[in-house]
């Protein structure tokens, strides 16, 4: 496959080069396999501000979330102050194949959603816990820690369905009814992860700075609020371009990341969905674990305020 091609539309150029180095994926392979999974990844990605990792020819990896002035007219777009930058930022909207397949073309490798539709003030409709284990950890140790924050979760008559991050990790993701404010979501994901900790405290940890974490799979709970999370059936930029698949529970325990890459991904797709099977109903968040949020201090805001006193304490030490 090489040179150029229209497909739904879309120009397609350069389908014989590889997507970047390791991948052992071509561009057109790429966008095959985008257009093979399309069916399920496009309902998830639906009215979500989307930003793209891409790799250009002979350059390094970058996040793109303001689209490029470039883009076609079609693509569905939605602007959203960022307060960070101070400006405003136009996001994509990839709701349809030819969009999808745009994307592709760009070389846009991993796709990272909010975690609410259409405006910030719709709330998040999942609540979403990210199972990091160590460097060079074996993958069962997400896998287990992935049981710990289900059993959590089961004790306060929620669950979720898994899949793998496409990396390293598992993601755990818990469907939400409308209506429950980012504050409860952020502060009800704190104390799933402070709940999980507890059952297994040698396997999981919410312990933010990495130097301090003991070997334990780190079950971060900071992917709330304008977090953002890679798209299930999103290709990962790793080598072998894996993919961020659903793995039903009762499978977990047999699978390991290296399974699901853009090769293997659309012969499996006859098997079922487990992303829509295993996902329930929507869940009011129960008060109990709401309130238990509220009192557990923000990893991240925490690890910084212990950053200044550190760094305050070796000053004053040496004056």
């Amino acid at each position: 496959m090489s040179g150029d091609e229209i497909r739904h539309g879309v120009k397609l150029s350069s389908l014989d080069q590889e997507v970047f180095p390791d991948a052992g994926v071509t561009k057109g392979e790429l966008i095959d396999y985008l257009e093979a999974v399309s069916g399920r990844m496009l309902p998830e990605l639906h009215d979500r501000l989307l930003s793209v990792v891409r790799v250009l020819r002979g350059q390094g990896p970058f996040m793109q979330k303001n689209l490029p002035k470039y883009t076609p007219e079609w693509v569905e777009r939605r602007a959203l102050w960022a307060d960070r930058s101070r400006r405003e930022v136009v996001y994509a909207l990839c709701n349809d194949l030819r969009t999808l397949l745009w994307f592709g073309n760009q070389r846009a490798i991993e796709y990272h959603t909010t975690l609410f539709r259409g405006e910030p003030a719709n709330g998040a409709t999942h609540l979403i816990l990210d199972l990091d284990p160590p460097p060079d950890a074996p993958f069962s140790l997400a896998v287990g820690a992935a049981k710990l924050v289900r059993e959590a979760l089961r004790k306060d008559g929620l669950d979720g369905a898994v899949k793998t991050s496409g990396s390293k990790g598992v993601h755990v993701f818990v469907p939400l009814a409308p209506g429950q404010s980012a504050e409860d979501v952020a502060a009800a994901t704190r104390a799933v992860a402070v709940r999980a900790e507890r059952i297994d405290p040698a396997l999981g940890t919410t312990e933010f700075v990495l130097e301090r974490r003991e070997g334990k799979v780190f079950l971060d709970s900071t992917r709330a609020g304008g977090g953002t999370v890679v798209s299930v059936y999103s290709p990962r930029h790793r080598p072998g371009a894996p993919v961020s698949f659903p793995v039903r529970w009762a499978d977990l325990d047999g699978v390991k990341p290296a399974d699901f890459t853009v090769h293997t991904v659309p012969g499996l797709l006859d098997a079922g969905d487990p992303w829509t099977e295993e996902m329930p109903e929507p869940f009011v968040l129960p008060a109990d674990l709401v309130e238990e949020g509220h009192t557990i201090p923000i990893a991240r805001v925490a690890a910084m305020h212990e950053g200044k006193r550190r760094a305050r304490a070796a000053r004053e030490s040496t004056a």
